[in-house]
């Protein structure tokens, strides 16, 4: 059985597969999720719409029968037989009081059939001790009412409508002259429950709905059924956290469509209530095709993960482990398959490539190693005679000058030079080490040049030092740059060594001020650099990049290139990468 390594899985082309079926699969569930949650928006939003305007229309009404009952009640308080009887019912006779009362009578009467929503008007008469209204005529007055009525006006002058004895009222009085008396009289009408209750019934068009009318400033609720009464009670938790118009509510395990209106001129809100299930019932077959849909394609996902493991990623992966092993050296391993599919065709080419490899390993790829190796050797050895030779010159001027104590710091200088280039037949060296000795060459140069030739020498970043570079890359450069270009100038020279580091490369730069090569010269020197494949003599500066591309590769080598200061500037580039063979590799710390 194959064991599938962690990073393997995470960048096979199984996975890829895998997900771009989920990619196109998960849209179309997401699709019709969303489509469910819109049609069910929508049929709330309709049914909210409507209702809201249902209640709202209710509401208008109510506060229309409100105002003509508050206009009954005012002429009432208008009327003037209602007053002369407060004022002087002990100057009238028994035949005018007795015409008195029964004009008032006649007068409720007719308020009170003018109303369907009245249940009776009552009249509370103090001064003479007397209460009229519609159902009982004239009897005795009335005390527990009117200190009732007396109390809820006194509590709340705000509220149009006041609760008393489990139902709502519409009072108004009227005072005499003197300030601070009771008033004359009291003139009260009482709403019929009864009619309220049905015109609510007639807002449940819905099953199993309901509404209730709530009056917050009198304390006042009625229900338009026995079974509003929970539902109520945790509407109104609710609707102290919430001030939307339609909501959610959760009450005895089941969910609620509820909406309401207000009406602030009557201090009164009307609630509507509907369960979900009524909202969603049109939406059930779609909700049941859509489960069926989402079963259907999780099955088809774990069929197409299982039969593309098994027909592309296991024989994939068999193949991919080979290739691993073959990069490891093992080259006698062979690929069984019996099936004469695509992988059957690899499996074939990939065993024949396997014996071919292990035929021509041997007379190709060895000898092709020994001559690199033999050519870089070559190469190495071509450069060192240079700067002996240019040594020799120098030492020979200051015998000539007599000066003993700088030919004594030159021959030090030029011990540590040589004891450099000829220790342990290294062919590679720390960059550290390559740095300090090209410094100890400017240093040297110094000796002649120091009155015309400014040199500035940057500091090797730490992350640069321990990088492993051929011997003899960077004095080369400096000293082209002093026979070539500084030596020569008239006014005064500058050369300057900086470097740059990132990630993936290093560069050491050598640039000058002087002006001796043109833009021609320089594009020219690039080509055949570039060309190093080509038959140029192996000396100087094409050496070089000769034997950095050798050890780094493709990228790595010398680019020239016009300096900010006026002369050449040398780049060398070093490539970070894996080194094949016995090649130096560029370590880090």
């Amino acid at each position: 059985m194959l064991k599938i390594p962690v990073n393997s899985l995470r960048h096979s082309l199984f996975l890829r597969l895998v997900l771009m079926y989920l990619i196109v699969i998960f849209p179309i569930i997401l699709l019709c999720v969303y489509l469910y949650n819109w049609s069910y928006n929508n049929a709330s939003s309709d049914i909210s719409r409507n209702t809201l305007a249902q209640l709202s229309s209710y509401l208008e009404d109510m506060n229309r029968e409100v105002e003509w009952l508050e206009v009954q009640q005012f002429d009432m308080l208008q009327e003037g037989e209602l007053n002369k009887i407060a004022v002087t019912w002990n100057m009238m006779d028994s035949v005018e009081k007795k015409e008195s009362m029964d004009y008032l009578l006649h007068r409720l009467t007719s308020i009170k059939n003018s109303s369907a929503y009245m249940k009776d008007i009552y009249v509370h008469i103090r001064s003479i001790g007397k209460t009229l209204s519609f159902g009982n005529g004239v009897h005795d007055f009335e005390q527990d009412r009117y200190d009732q009525i007396r109390s809820a006006l006194d509590r709340s002058t705000a509220s149009r409508l006041i609760e008393q004895n489990g139902s709502l009222h519409l009072s108004a009085s009227k005072f005499g002259g003197k300030k601070g008396e009771e008033p004359l009289f009291i003139v009260q009408i009482e709403l019929d429950t009864v009619k309220l209750k049905e015109s609510l019934n007639q807002l449940s068009v819905y099953p199993e709905s309901g509404s209730f009318l709530i009056a917050e400033g009198a304390g006042f609720t009625l229900l338009s059924n026995d079974q509003s009464s929970d539902i109520m009670n945790d509407y109104l938790k609710a609707s102290n956290r919430s001030d939307e118009r339609s909501l959610l509510l959760k009450a005895d395990g089941r969910t609620y469509h509820v909406d309401k209106a207000e009406s602030a001129q009557l201090g009164l809100t009307i609630v509507t209530y509907l369960p979900e299930e009524t909202v969603k019932r049109p939406l059930n077959k779609f909700n049941l095709w859509a489960w069926l849909f989402t079963i259907t394609s999780i099955l088809a996902i774990v069929v197409y993960f299982f039969s593309t493991y098994r027909l592309v990623h296991r024989p994939l992966l068999l193949l991919v482990q080979n290739f691993r092993r073959m990069e490891g050296g093992a080259l006698d391993i062979q690929i069984e398959h019996g099936s004469k599919d695509e992988f059957g065709y690899l499996y074939d080419r990939f065993n024949k490539m396997l014996n071919k490899l292990q035929t021509l390993i041997d007379q190709d790829f060895k000898q092709k190693l020994m001559m690199q190796k033999a050519e870089l050797k070559q190469l190495q050895s071509q450069i060192n005679p240079h700067f002996l030779y240019n040594s020799f010159f120098i030492l020979n001027s200051l015998a000539k000058t007599g000066d003993t104590d700088r030919i004594e710091l030159f021959t030090n200088m030029l011990g540590e030079y040589f004891r450099f280039i000829t220790r342990n037949g290294e062919e590679n060296v720390w960059l550290s080490e390559e740095i300090k000795h090209a410094r100890m060459y400017t240093e040297i140069q110094k000796l002649r040049f120091s009155r015309r030739i400014s040199v500035q020498f940057d500091d090797l970043p730490k992350e640069m030092e321990r990088i492993r570079v051929p011997r003899l890359i960077i004095q080369p450069i400096i000293e082209n740059a002093y026979e070539h270009s500084l030596e020569k100038m008239q006014e005064e020279g500058f050369l300057r060594v900086s470097f740059e580091h990132s990630a993936s490369e290093s560069l050491i730069v050598v640039e000058d001020n002087g002006n001796r090569m043109d833009a021609s010269s320089i594009e020219s020197l690039n080509d055949r650099l570039a060309n190093n494949n080509e038959a140029h003599e192996m000396t100087g500066m094409i050496n070089i990049h000769r034997r950095i591309m050798l050890t780094y590769g493709e990228g790595s080598g010398l680019f020239l290139s016009r300096s900010e200061i006026g002369g050449l500037q040398v780049a060398i580039r070093i490539h970070f990468k894996e080194a094949e063979g016995d090649v130096p590799t560029a370590n880090r710390r």
